[in-house]
Formats: structure tokens, C-alpha cells, sequence
């Protein structure tokens, strides 16, 4: 064997360390998932003011129906308890359909709409035909617990709101706004007055004229609306539709604008009541006005009496309750999620709170005597049960508000986006605080 030399064993080369690089996945969307609907959440969203509100005017009205009805309901049923509690079921039937329409989505109500509106042109119809005849009118049925007329201003806020909010800038159009507006509100109006119940139709008109001029028509078009309901007014006063008593009325306020001796004799009982109360209020219980001198004084006057008993720190505070009533009810129409639920709002405020300045209105000899009722205060069925339900809706309104802004901010706040297109910052690594 030739000796051949060893050649050492050729090293590899060594290897080049390339950085690593990592190329980011995107982060798979992951979907909310959203906890389980627990009952007590939807009562926890309810508008506590407004609640407060409310039941702060049932207490006054508890107290008030019972100081005026206890005499006469011993004299006639042997008992002081019996009118207050027929008052306690009312308000009981109406905190009923007041749960049931706040915990209920508003917009689920709006397919009934016209269905609702039939039904009550039916009872007003009905009402005509086979009403009780109290005092020369037909205002109710079933031996006087239900009242039409008190149903119609409901279901008028309620079916113009689901109409004028599906017209979007057709309301300034007369083929599609204006006619038809008209028509509709004339015949639930005149019905109404036909009855005769000249304040339910007054409240009607104004209402629905509102509630138009909020859903976008133009300044005209109001103008147009007003001189045909004044016109409407003209010719039902010439041809005898109209009470004789409400020329009466009209008279009788004239002349108590310069001589209040020359007043009503409703509207001069009412101002004793207050001179009486002064100040502080001679106590619950202790008014003697209601005994024969008021008129109605657990309806209509119950205003009076609260003023006598309760003073004018007393009354005042009651308006102090529907101002605060109605700028609640106008800042839940602001937050509504829809034209529906706007107009809705603003449409039960304005309806609520109209009612309560026309009966205060008329006790301290602003406006003519009309017959209307305080609302959450006076005694009557129809009337707490229907604005009652009215609540309902607005606090269906405003929860439905509350949901869709946590809705929001929930969605908000979740970024799943590592990278800064976004031009956010991006998610921190792991083992950052």
C-alpha cells in the first residue's frame, strides 16, 4: 500500500441564522355571545323618574279620592271605604296594563294599529246609538264604566304616531299628508262632539295637530288644519250639534275676566276653595267645600280640593310633579331609536300633561269650564286605566332607548384588529399589562 496523505474532514460552513419571522393569523371573529335574558333586567331600565313621578301623583289622588268620597259613599252605601276602593281597583287594572306595555318592545304594538283604531270608531259609534243618557249625554257604556271617548284620545296618539312615522317627507305633501290627516282627526272628532263631549274633542285636535307639526309639516299646512276645525266649529254652533250649555260657558267666562262674580258658578266655588286653603291648606280631610258646594269634587274638581285642604304650597307642588312629568316624557322622545317611538312619546307627554293644565286651567278661571278630569288624581275608570296604559308605552320607549345605547357601547368597546389600519392601538402582548 502507497502511504497517500490524510486529508482532514471538510467542515461544513456555518450556518446562517435568519431571522425569524412570524407572520401574524388574523384573529378569528369571535360572536358575542350574549347573556341570557333575566326578567329583573328589563325592570332595572325602566325610567325610575318617571316612575317616581307617577306614583307620587297615585298617592296625592288616593288621598284626595278618599277625603271627597267618604261622606257620600257612607250616605249612599253604608260604607266611607266603598268608592275609594272601587278607585283602588281602577288603579290596580291600570298599573296591569301599564307592566304589561313597558315590558313589552313598543314596536311590536305598531301592526295593531289600525286594527285599534276600527275598534274604537266602533265604540264611538256604539256609544251613539246605545250609550246611558246622564244629563242629556252619551258618554259611556256598560252602565257607566267605560267611556269611548277617553279610549279614542289613547289610541288617536297612538295610531297618528305609527302613521305620521311611516310617512317620512310625504307629510308635507297634501295628497298624502294634509287630506288625509284631516279626514281622519274630523270624524274621530266629530264623533267625539257629537256625544257631545267638547273637551275629549278639543284634547283630540290639539293633540294630533302637534304631533304633525312634530313629524314635519309645514307652518301652512297647520293654518289649514285650524281654519277647517274652526269652521267645523262655525257651522256645528249654527245647526244645534253643539250644546246650548257651551255658549253658556263661553259667556260666563267673558264676563268673569273683568268681575269674577259674573263667573261660573263651578269656577266661583273653586276660587272659595283656594282663599280658603291659603297658604298651607286647612289638612286633609278637613275641606268643606266638597260638601254640596263644588261640583264633582272627586272628578273634576278634585283640583280645588287639593288646593283647600293642601294650600297653594300643596297645588303647587302637584304642577311641580307634570312639569317634571313632562320634560322626563320629552327627553325620552329625544332618545327614541325611531320616528315611531319619537312621535309616540312626545304624542302621550303632550296628551297627559294637556290634560292636566286644561282641568287646572279651568279651576283657576283661565279657560271655560270643559269637564275634564286631573289625570292619576281624579276618580274615574276609563280615564286612570288609559292614561295609565299610555305610561306604559313610554316606559316601553325609553327601555328600548337604555337597551339599544348598551347595545352600542358594548360593541364599541371591542377592537379585534392587531394591526394599526385602524389606526388604533394595537392589542398588547402577552406578559403586558
Amino acid at each position: 500500500m502507497t502511504d497517500q496523505p490524510i486529508r482532514p474532514p471538510l467542515e461544513a460552513p456555518p450556518l446562517r441564522q435568519r431571522p425569524l419571522r412570524v407572520t401574524p393569523r388574523p384573529m378569528p371573529v369571535v360572536e358575542e355571545q350574549r347573556p341570557a335574558a333575566r326578567p329583573w333586567l328589563a325592570v332595572a331600565r325602566l325610567d325610575m323618574y318617571l316612575l317616581i313621578v307617577v306614583g307620587g301623583l297615585l298617592a296625592i289622588g288616593m288621598m284626595m279620592v278618599y277625603s271627597t268620597t267618604f261622606d257620600w259613599s257612607f250616605q249612599t252605601w253604608g260604607s266611607e271605604t266603598t268608592v275609594f276602593f272601587n278607585h283602588v281597583r281602577n288603579a290596580l287594572v291600570g298599573a296591569a296594563f301599564l307592566v304589561l306595555l313597558a315590558l313589552v318592545d313598543y314596536r311590536r304594538w305598531r301592526r295593531f294599529a289600525v286594527l285599534a283604531l276600527l275598534a274604537t270608531l266602533a265604540t264611538l259609534v256604539a256609544v251613539l246609538l246605545y250609550g246611558d243618557d246622564t244629563f242629556g249625554a252619551r258618554r259611556s257604556l256598560i252602565g257607566g264604566s267605560f267611556q269611548p271617548g277617553e279610549l279614542a284620545e289613547f289610541v288617536m296618539v297612538f295610531y297618528m304616531a305609527a302613521w305620521l312615522g311611516s310617512k317620512s317627507t310625504k307629510i308635507r305633501s297634501i295628497t298624502y299628508g294634509l287630506i288625509p290627516f284631516a279626514v281622519l282627526v274630523g270624524i274621530v272628532g266629530v264623533l267625539v262632539m257629537l256625544q257631545p263631549d267638547i273637551s275629549t274633542a278639543a284634547m283630540i285636535f290639539v293633540v294630533c295637530g302637534v304631533m304633525f307639526f312634530l313629524a314635519g309639516a309645514e307652518i301652512i299646512q297647520l293654518l289649514c288644519a285650524g281654519a277647517l276645525a274652526a269652521a267645523v266649529a262655525v257651522v256645528s254652533a249654527s245647526s244645534g250639534l253643539l250644546p246650548s250649555y257651551a255658549g253658556e260657558r263661553v259667556a260666563s267666562f267673558i264676563s268673569g275676566t273683568s268681575d269674577l262674580s259674573q263667573t261660573t258658578y263651578q269656577v266661583q266655588q273653586a276660587i272659595n276653595a283656594f282663599r280658603n286653603g291659603g297658604w298651607l291648606g286647612v289638612g286633609i280631610g278637613q275641606g268643606r267645600q266638597k260638601f254640596g258646594f263644588l261640583p264633582a269634587p272627586h272628578t273634576d274638581s278634585i283640583f280645588a280640593v287639593i288646593g283647600e285642604e293642601l294650600g297653594i304650597v300643596g297645588a303647587a307642588f302637584v304642577v311641580l310633579l307634570f312639569v317634571v312629568f313632562a320634560i322626563r316624557g320629552f327627553q325620552i322622545a329625544r332618545r327614541s331609536v325611531d320616528p315611531f317611538g319619537a312621535l309616540l312619546a312626545a304624542g302621550i307627554t303632550i296628551w297627559i300633561v294637556g290634560k292636566a293644565l286644561l282641568n287646572i286651567a279651568v279651576m283657576t278661571a283661565v279657560v271655560p269650564p270643559t269637564g275634564a278630569p286631573l289625570p292619576f288624581i281624579s276618580y274615574g275608570g276609563s280615564s286612570l286605566v288609559v292614561v295609565m296604559a299610555g305610561v306604559g308605552l313610554l316606559l316601553s320607549v325609553a327601555r328600548v332607548a337604555a337597551n339599544q345605547n348598551t347595545s352600542e357601547r358594548r360593541t364599541a368597546g371591542a377592537n379585534y384588529d392587531r394591526s394599526r389600519r385602524n389606526r388604533r392601538s394595537p392589542l398588547p402582548r402577552v406578559g403586558r399589562s
